[in-house]
């Protein structure tokens, strides 16, 4: 059996398990080669935001040019990226689903499907504070701020472009309520306590073939631990250089230790309905 060709968007919220998932991607396709090497992930699909991929793609420079006009660009190379495409690519995207100023979906290219990631978001604004090397004040303020966006300053361009991101439950919801394109879901709580089986599941919704044995030693060679050892050997490259660590926890549940009722509460009152539909008990309904 061969794998189907075309794109597989791998989308999520920062900081919910999309690159863990990119790893194990690139541990299956290396195989008994493996552990694969944490920094050397590009050439097995992407990140959607990549500037210099963009610019590559259009032999513009983005600098020069608006996020609108970046935008409706973006569209455009997806397309083509689909029409090229003879092999599998899975592509990370940390964008909500959104339509270009032309009123394209960016994503909606025919033939395409999406993966969608998704964590608690107690426990997201935790790893997403420590990612921004932020407090989690701010990161919580993002994640409930509507119109948010990531990579938007023009000064001092980012690696990335301009990510638009809508808060934390527009961003599910414009992911899994979008119908041009067939979409999954996986939680990031349930691949802590299965991963074979979640796995496999998203495997098998993208066409993917892999054998149990694959899955497993792949999973074995994206274990928390291996990547921890490598990020402190040789760094990792998609680290925001201003925080200590990508690879830092990964447990399920830590807000409890963490966050204030306060903050809790915050989150909480911005996102229950999205909570509530995704199996994410409020604090005050959990007797856990």
């Amino acid at each position: 059996m061969s794998d189907p060709g075309g794109i597989v968007w791998l989308a999520s919220f920062p900081k919910s398990g999309n690159t863990w998932f990119r790893i194990f991607l690139a541990n299956l396709a290396a195989g008994e080669n493996g552990p694969a090497d944490i920094n050397n992930l590009d050439e097995r699909g992407g990140i959607a935001s990549s500037r210099h991929e963009f610019e590559a793609s259009t032999l513009l420079d983005s600098g020069f040019i608006s996020h609108d006009d970046i935008e409706d660009l973006r569209h455009a190379v997806y397309a083509r990226a689909q029409a090229a495409c003879e092999e599998q690519r899975w592509i990370k995207v940390h964008d909500a689903y959104t339509l270009t100023p032309r009123g394209k979906p960016m994503f909606g290219i025919p033939g395409t499907r999406a993966v969608y990631l998704v964590r608690d978001p107690r426990d997201v604004a935790v790893s997403f504070s420590h990612h921004l090397a932020s407090t989690i004040d701010v990161a919580i303020a993002l994640m409930n701020d509507d119109n948010g966006v990531w990579c938007a300053p023009r000064k001092g361009l980012a690696n990335q472009l301009r990510q638009k991101l809508l808060g934390w439950s527009g961003h599910v919801a414009s992911w899994l309520d979008q119908t041009d394109i067939p979409v999954t879901f996986l939680r990031y709580e349930d691949s802590m306590v299965d991963p074979a089986r979640n796995f496999s599941d998203a495997l098998a919704f993208a066409g993917r073939a892999a054998s149990s044995d694959e899955i497993v030693r792949a999973i074995r060679h994206a274990d928390f631990s291996e990547l921890q050892r490598q990020e402190n050997e040789r760094g990792f490259g998609e680290r925001n250089p201003r925080s200590k660590s990508f690879f830092r926890s990964g447990r399920v549940g830590s807000w409890r230790e963490i966050l204030t009722p306060e903050q809790v509460a915050r989150i909480e009152e911005a996102h229950a309905p999205m909570m509530r539909r995704l199996g994410y008990p409020l604090s005050i309904e959990d007797v856990a």
